[in-house]
């Protein structure tokens, strides 16, 4: 990847997904954030930045168990 093109953090992660050959499904409804998802063909990361970033993963939750959220560890609700 050039110092000179600017790449967004979320066109990285998605880059990284192309790299390890995981299908990722990002949403937007705003055309530009669209567009910016899929030009991530243009630039690829080094051996060096992906295995950089497969290291962040530690294996410990950061949040809350899925089994013991609830309506009491969240108590709004969200209007339609």
């Amino acid at each position: 990847m050039s110092p000179e093109s600017a790449v967004t953090p979320a066109q990285i992660v998605l880059r990284w997904h192309v790299e390890l050959g995981v299908s990722a499904i990002p949403k937007s409804v705003k055309p530009h954030r669209i567009k910016e998802n899929l030009d991530v063909f243009d630039f690829a990361l080094a051996t060096d930045e992906v295995s950089a970033i497969d290291a962040l993963d530690t294996g410990i939750r950061g949040g809350p168990d899925p089994e013991l959220v609830d309506t009491k560890l969240f108590p709004f609700k969200v209007e339609n």
